[in-house]
């Protein structure tokens, strides 16, 4: 493990495997990220032949007609689902490999993310779709807020990739005609326990490699913290930013990009290339 990583592998593996017991009770988040890959899909009109589920979880993206390869960083999930257990950012992928490649809420947890995207984007054949959605910048600011409150100065939670940052990305990588855009998701919890236990229940608590376990006094004034910024109903109100990524494998016959700060490129756009 490089001194430079910033998650903890084998935590975040041993994460994922505790999560696939009840995952279904808590992958609400999982499920609207898949809806919108799933939006997203359905405006490219042609026909995916060889597809990488990248991060499976319970193998709920299906897509008819396919060859469908899973990838996730737990064991379990990748033993359910008939696929291969790995890190995104450590595939060993032959390149050329598949029409199109999907990530659904894994991309957030990954140390080199540069990395597992020039990863993909090499497994892709030329004209090759990516699609992923991840936990992006401004998710959880309850949370956050209250962890300021009580404990300033200490890093308790995971570093976050804003939208523009996941475009830029998407370029560096190489990915053609690469859009980003972002969707807010509000939630509403009765208290900071049922958070954690969604938290804990998608594979998304704590995995920092520099983390420390709360003492039980600052986990009761996080709650109390918490449990103050509820409305008039008593209910705590939340918030996921969800980004979503698309981007095509480099091909001699895809429309070519306008001059940098000339235009700004529709996601309608950048799906619908490639179409005719």
């Amino acid at each position: 493990m490089s001194d430079s990583e910033i998650f903890d592998r084998a935590a975040r593996r041993l994460r994922r495997d505790r999560a696939a017991g009840a995952w279904s009770a808590h992958a609400f988040l999982r499920d609207i990220m898949l809806d919108g890959i799933a939006e997203r899909l359905a405006a490219v009109k042609r026909r995916f032949a060889d597809v990488l589920d990248l991060g499976c979880a319970d193998a709920a993206f299906t897509l008819p007609g396919a060859r469908l390869t899973r990838v996730d960083a737990g064991a379990i999930f990748a033993a359910r689902a008939g696929g291969i257990q790995a890190d995104e950012d450590r595939t060993e992928l032959p390149a050329e490999s598949f029409d199109l490649i999907v990530s659904a809420g894994t991309l957030d947890t990954v140390n080199d993310v540069p990395g597992a995207l020039t990863l993909a984007r090499r497994a892709l054949r030329p004209d090759g779709l990516f699609l992923a959605a991840f936990v992006g910048g401004g998710s959880l600011p309850t949370l956050r807020a209250a962890l300021r409150e009580v404990d300033p100065g200490t890093a308790r939670m995971h570093p976050q990739i804003d939208v523009r940052s996941a475009g830029d990305l998407l370029v560096r990588a190489g990915f053609a005609l690469p859009v980003a855009d972002i969707e807010s998701v509000p939630v509403r919890y009765g208290n900071l326990f049922s958070l954690v236990a969604d938290l804990r229940g998608m594979a998304a608590s704590n995995m920092l490699r520099d983390r420390h376990p709360l003492h039980r006094s600052t986990l009761a004034e996080l709650a109390a913290a918490y449990a103050a910024r509820a409305d008039a109903d008593g209910r705590i109100p939340e918030r996921f930013e969800v980004i979503y990524l698309t981007g095509w494998a480099p091909s001699p016959d895809q429309p070519k990009p306008a001059r940098r700060g000339s235009a700004t490129a529709r996601l309608a756009d950048a799906l619908q290339q490639g179409v005719e």
